[in-house]
């Protein structure tokens, strides 16, 4: 029995003896790998919990930057439908990097009362003593050149209701010469962007003020970065 009890404390004093590492083993296998490391100090860490960056990836929406930042965007107004369609197909046939976008803008004109033009400043004077002499104080005298040069507009509206309304409203104060008509504004025009490669922007451009002389171009419109 005595000989049993011994040999367990034997035991436990090789396993306490190995644990405190006085064999030459440490309890931790860890301990001596950062003595066996080649170079440590040229390991630098790349991510923490997060995956690698792609190389040329940028950090807003994974589009290379050196692709970003060659890429040319332009403008084109005011253009006629027929003018548009001659870019589009210039650029398939000698630019086919090159992508458009296009809208077609409407500009609502309206409708208005007014005094159709008068014959000179003269008669204008006098009409507008009349109106006011009727209580008719919001109205303004067309001076552009035009056809509408010299005529007196009395209120513009959004609908034909509402000027009609404004008009029967003029012919009960005594305003017996207004009239309403709808407003010629600017016929529908085109705007055509174009991106493609900066490095054939200009001969693009050249291209397009030989076959359209008056057409204007004008850089897009920089989109605000992102908050981080």
């Amino acid at each position: 029995m005595r000989l049993v009890v011994f040999a367990l404390v034997l035991a436990n004093l090789l396993l306490f003896v190995w644990a405190q590492g006085y064999l030459g083993v440490t309890a931790e296998a860890d301990s001596h790998r950062l003595e066996q490391q080649l170079l440590p100090e040229r390991i630098v860490v790349v991510s923490r919990g997060e995956p690698p960056q792609l190389a040329g990836q940028s950090e807003n929406g994974g589009i290379p930057a050196a692709r970003k930042a060659s890429e040319s965007c332009r403008i084109w107004s005011d253009l006629a439908t027929g003018e548009a369609d001659e870019i589009e197909q210039m650029l398939r046939e000698d630019f086919a990097e090159f992508r458009t976008s296009r809208r077609t803008v409407n500009e609502n004109s309206g409708y208005w009362v007014y005094i159709p033009p008068l014959a000179n400043k003269e008669e204008v004077g006098k009409k507008t003593a009349e109106l006011q002499q009727l209580g008719v104080d919001d109205f303004f005298v067309v001076q552009a050149s035009g056809p509408n040069q010299l005529a007196i507009s009395l209120g513009t509206y959004r609908t034909e209701e509402a000027a009609n309304a404004g008009l029967e409203t003029l012919r009960a104060k005594g305003v017996k010469s207004a009239k309403m008509g709808e407003r010629k504004g600017k016929p529908a025009y085109v705007v055509l962007e174009l991106r493609g490669p900066s490095a054939q922007a200009e001969a693009v451009q050249r291209s397009i003020a030989a076959r359209l002389p008056k057409a204007v171009a004008k850089a897009c419109a920089v989109a605000p970065a992102s908050a981080p």
